[in-house]
C-alpha cells in the first residue's frame, strides 16, 4: 500500500472533524487523488456543508472562502430584458466579521430590532474587508456587455454620493483593463473586493484586472447592494440581519 493512502485512511481512523478535514486535504490535494472511496465521500460531505446555495439558481458560495471573510447573504441580480426578468449572475457578500463588529460596538450603544439605514450605512462607508461574489447565470453574457452594466451601475452610484456629479474617468478604471478576449460562461466567476484603504480591487476568472484606490468608489459599489434601491431586497434584508447579530 501507498504512504499516500495510508496516509489517507489515517486521516478517517482519527476522527477529526470536517471542517479540519478539508483544510488538510486541501493542503496537498494528491493525497484526495489517491484515497479509498470513503475518504472521498467525507471530503465531498464535508464541502457541502461548508457552502450555502443560493436558492433561485442552485449555485453554491462558499461559507469561509479565504483571508478571514464569512458569507452573510445571497442575492440574484436580474435585468428587464423586453419585460422579462433575465437572470444575470447569482451573488454572495461576504465580510470581514471581526473587524465589522468592532466598528458596529464603536458606533452604536445597542442593537436596532430591525436593520436600519444607520448600520447599512456603516458597512458601506467602512473600510473593513468586505467582497462580493459573482456567479454568471446569463450564458450569453460578454466581457464587453459585463462592462458596460457594470458602468452604468456604479456610474449611478457614483453620481448619487456625489452630489450628483459624473465621474466616468473614476468608474473606467474598475473594468476598463478587463480585455474582451475573456470569455465568459454560465458559472464564471468576478470577485470584487474592498480591501482595507478603501481600494477596490476586482478579479475576472481568477485574473486581476484592476485595483483602484478610492474611498467614494468603495462606497458606491456596496451601495448598490445595501443602499436605498439595491439589487436584491431580500439579500439586503438578510446582510442587515446579520450586521445585527454582530452586537
Amino acid at each position: 500500500m501507498s504512504t499516500t493512502v495510508e496516509k489517507s485512511i489515517v486521516v478517517v481512523e482519527r476522527a477529526i472533524p470536517k471542517e479540519v478535514l478539508i483544510e488538510e486535504v486541501k493542503e496537498e490535494e494528491s493525497v484526495l487523488r489517491e484515497a479509498p472511496k470513503e475518504v472521498k465521500d467525507v471530503v465531498d460531505q464535508a464541502r457541502e456543508e461548508s457552502s450555502e446555495i443560493e436558492p433561485k439558481t442552485g449555485v453554491s458560495f462558499p461559507i469561509k472562502p479565504y483571508n478571514g471573510l464569512q458569507l452573510n447573504s445571497l442575492g440574484l441580480r436580474k435585468k428587464q430584458i423586453l419585460t422579462i426578468g433575465v437572470k444575470i449572475y447569482a451573488f454572495g457578500i461576504y465580510m470581514d466579521n471581526k473587524a465589522m463588529k468592532d466598528v458596529v460596538n464603536s458606533k452604536m450603544e445597542k442593537a436596532p430590532e430591525k436593520p436600519t439605514k444607520e448600520l447599512y450605512e456603516l458597512m458601506i462607508n467602512s473600510d473593513v474587508m468586505a467582497m462580493v461574489r459573482l456567479v454568471i447565470i446569463f450564458p450569453a453574457l460578454t466581457m464587453s456587455m459585463v462592462r458596460k452594466q457594470f458602468d452604468e451601475g456604479i456610474g449611478g452610484s457614483v453620481k448619487k454620493l456625489n452630489g450628483g456629479k459624473k465621474d466616468e474617468e473614476l468608474v473606467n478604471k474598475v473594468m476598463g483593463a478587463a480585455k474582451d478576449s475573456i470569455k465568459l460562461s454560465s458559472g464564471s466567476v468576478i470577485e470584487i473586493t474592498r480591501l482595507p484603504g478603501y481600494i477596490l480591487q476586482t478579479k475576472v476568472k481568477g485574473e486581476l484586472v484592476s485595483s483602484v484606490e478610492s474611498e467614494l468608489l468603495c462606497r458606491a459599489y456596496f451601495n448598490m447592494y445595501l443602499g436605498d434601491e439595491p439589487f436584491d431586497k431580500v439579500a439586503k434584508e438578510g446582510f442587515g440581519k446579520s450586521l445585527i447579530s454582530l452586537f
